[in-house]
């Protein structure tokens, strides 16, 4: 399969769902082009062959009546000012030309709607005031819509402009008309309001009121909407403002200060108290604890030292640290986490895409209806008044903003906020396999275990092999010593647990390392030998039979002496994590290459009843697929390499980001934090924006369904359409701004 690109574009004029859904179908008619568009954060994710360019692509975009331009790398928002329509953001001038926009059209509509309605306000000659204040407010308040209608026309398309602009226009012609040809501009005429079509003559009806509130409404609920969205995508911003501006740098031994983007791999940086680790790297000199809770959530600091590593955007709590850049710009975890939650909140859920589909056919039916209504009261012998009133109601009402927000604006949400709890949702496709799945495999070690081993257990032989004077602190302390010396792991978890129980050891005079087995040497005027039975067997030195994993034999002096028990430590939350687990009915299995025994003690000891133990790296996937093959819905967990395969073939594959990029990679979430808690965080955040996008989409359906009848059955009163059609679009984004609150 040849090769191809991805490209991002950032889409411009766009003003609805059916605008995202037309630049969509263009450019998926290009050969080699898949692409989606997603009209809440104004972006098209493009995937093309190498022979088909940029440039193309944009032109594509531009043939189509919008603008298209490839964003430029992402910036930290620059300090509040002037507006402040978003907490913590900067002046928007899109954002303040639209409410600038509304505030005009508000307060010259207000007069006018006043006067319509409450006909005791009617003073001789009021219709013409009503005009000369409504006529600035249909033409400069609703320019965004016909500005917009008027280029689609242009490309042979309709949009939801197409129906607002119609409906506002020929309310304000119909109202010209009355007031220059017919009666309604005489003086001393009387206009009474109904919520329902007028049935009143003709040549006296204006529908002045009908033209500005419902353009001030839709700009109010465009407001509204465009505030809202800026607030969902806060968290993504909120991620690249954690890094830092500034470095000090060391050159030739001196600190010197420059910006973030002139660093470079191998580049040496010193992070004092309360600074911001720049980028990236490992510590090459000094110790401090690290405050990462804006990037994981998790809210105790780190305490690291020489060789440890550091993540960029963690702050520097209390010594200070010379770092070794090991990561730079796109290729540090800072940006893939922002590009995974970019990726996620510019993809589409299937239940989006039936909302396109709907959209997309939905404008032309309704102007079908509309006309078909206008027709029907005529031939019942209504009045044109009525006729015209039906017939405006049903443009304005149909316009589908709520069902092209449904999706998107919860997704921006949802992902947004599983940023902030360092929770990385993949795709929108992620959310379908939350709802469905119903085990959740869990890797041991690194994932249930801490994946470091541990001195767990001391034991001196008694009986026969008893020594008579050797006690738990002098096994422990001979042998330490010996391990001390060594860099197996198991050695060195040996000379930790030594060290902390005992403090200093003593220095072997004479050290062997036997590969395999173990190691030997002379301390403290003893013949020491440490290591597994095979290794005693062979210096001719008895062992009692000993059963499970991790255990360490010890003997000096041609006699055994006792062993040590080294193993792989529970997470303290794991247990609480595979409760978390089970309460959302999830069946968990414990899935490791480790030894039954040791399996089976950690699945007892967190609470997991299923356990698969003694099974290769590369057999991890084919047990994916028995589970699979026995109609279960398999979410897996995991942190390392050989859980990659394994993570892909899962419906639904969770990595702790503490793990492997290669895991990382070939999952769906990423868990920032190595607290399986947050696996259980992660199904609960994806299973509640699931059901948010189905509640917005249950309710744009659903008004839509049944508000058009009424309009076309004459029930409503087009300004009343025009709010509700507003408001039902501040509804959805509104309940999805709910996802904000999750914990």
């Amino acid at each position: 399969m040849p090769s191809t690109t991805v490209t991002e574009l950032r889409i411009g004029g766009m003003t609805c769902a059916s605008c995202a859904a037309r630049v969509e179908k263009k450019l998926n008619r290009m050969d080699g082009v898949t692409a989606t568009v997603n009209y809440a954060t104004e972006k098209a994710r493009v995937e093309h062959a190498p022979e088909v360019g940029v440039d193309t692509l944009i032109a594509t975009v531009v043939k189509t009546g919008y603008t298209a331009e490839e964003p430029p790398p992402p910036e930290p928002e620059p300090a509040p000012a002037g507006d402040t329509d978003v907490p913590g953001g900067g002046a928007d001038p899109a954002l303040a030309s639209l409410r600038q926009r509304l505030a005009v059209s508000a307060v010259l509509s207000a007069p006018v709607v006043l006067l319509a309605m409450v006909p005791a306000l009617q003073f001789d000659h009021w219709q013409w005031l009503s005009l000369t204040l409504a006529a600035p407010v249909v033409v400069w308040g609703g320019l965004p819509f016909h500005r917009a209608t008027w280029s689609n026309l242009r490309h042979g398309a309709a949009t939801m402009d197409t129906l607002v602009s119609l409906g506002t226009l020929a309310a304000f012609g119909w109202s010209l008309w009355a007031l220059f040809l017919g009666d309604a501009g005489t003086a001393g005429m009387r206009h009474g309001f109904d919520l329902t079509a007028d049935r009143a003559e003709a040549a006296s009806a204006i529908y002045l009121e009908v033209a500005a509130g419902v353009v001030t409404f839709l700009l109010l609920g465009r407001w509204l909407e465009a505030r809202a969205k800026r607030k969902a995508g806060a968290a993504l911003r909120a991620l690249m403002d954690l890094g830092a501006k500034d470095v000090a740098v060391l050159r030739d031994g001196t600190e010197v200060r420059v910006p973030v983007t002139a660093l470079r791999t191998g580049d040496l940086f010193v992070v004092r108290p309360g600074e911001k680790v720049a980028t990236d790297g490992t510590v090459t000199e000094g110790a401090s604890a690290v405050d990462a809770s804006l990037l994981t959530g998790e809210s105790l600091p780190v305490d690291v030292t020489a060789g440890d590593p550091v993540t960029g955007g963690c702050v520097n709590v209390s010594g200070r640290l010379v770092v070794e850049a090991t990561g730079v710009g796109d290729g540090t975890r800072l940006a893939r986490m922002a590009r995974m939650v970019e990726e996620a909140q510019s993809g589409k859920a299937r239940v989006q895409r039936l909302a396109d589909r709907v959209s997309a056919v939905f404008v032309p039916s309704v102007l079908l209806v509309a006309l078909g209504t206008l027709g029907f009261w005529l031939g019942t012998g209504q009045g044109a008044a009525a006729a015209f009133t039906a017939a405006v109601a049903v443009l304005i009402i149909a316009c589908p903003c709520a069902l092209g927000l449904a999706t998107p604006t919860a997704l921006l949400v949802g992902t947004g906020r599983g940023a902030q709890l360092g929770i990385l949702i993949k795709g929108p496709e992620v959310l379908e396999s939350t709802r469905r799945v119903d085990t959740v495999v869990l890797d041991k070690t690194g994932t249930v275990t801490t994946g470091r081993m541990e001195l767990t257990g001391v034991r001196v032989y008694g009986g026969r092999y008893g020594t008579g004077g050797t006690d738990e602190a002098e096994l422990l302390r001979l042998a330490g010593a010996l391990e001390h010396a060594s860099e197996h792991p198991v050695a060195r978890a040996v000379a930790a647990g030594a060290v902390a129980r005992l403090g200093e050891l003593p220095v072997p005079k004479t050290f062997e390392n036997v590969p395999g087995l173990g190691v030997r040497g002379s301390v403290d005027g003893h013949l020491v030998v440490v290591g597994r039975a095979a290794l005693l067997a062979a210096e001719e030195i008895e062992v009692p039979e000993t059963a499970g994993p991790g255990v360490v034999h010890v003997a000096w002096d041609g006699r055994a002496r006792g062993t040590l028990t080294v193993a792989d430590t529970v997470k303290e939350t794991s247990a609480e994590a595979v409760a978390r687990l089970r309460a959302l009915g999830l069946r968990p299995v414990l899935l490791t290459g480790d030894h039954r025994a040791a399996a089976e003690a950690v699945a007892a000891e967190v609470g997991i009843d299923e356990v698969i133990a003694e099974v290769l790296p590369e057999e991890k996937a084919g047990v994916i697929r028995r589970l699979r093959a026995e109609g279960r819905t398999v979410a897996m967990v995991g942190d390392g390499v050989n859980d990659a395969a394994a993570l892909a073939t899962a419906d639904l594959g969770l990595a702790m980001g503490t793990g492997t990029d290669a895991a990382i990679e070939a999952s769906d979430l990423t868990l920032v934090r190595g607290d399986l808690r947050v696996a259980a965080d992660a199904i609960r955040l994806s299973r509640r924006t699931l059901a948010t996008i189905k509640g917005n989409l249950a309710w744009a359906f659903g008004y839509n369904v049944a508000a058009l009848p009424l309009a076309a059955a004459g029930l409503l009163n087009p300004m009343i359409a025009g709010l509700a059609m507003a408001f039902s679009s501040v509804f959805v984004v509104t309940h999805s701004l709910r996802l904000r609150r999750f914990t």
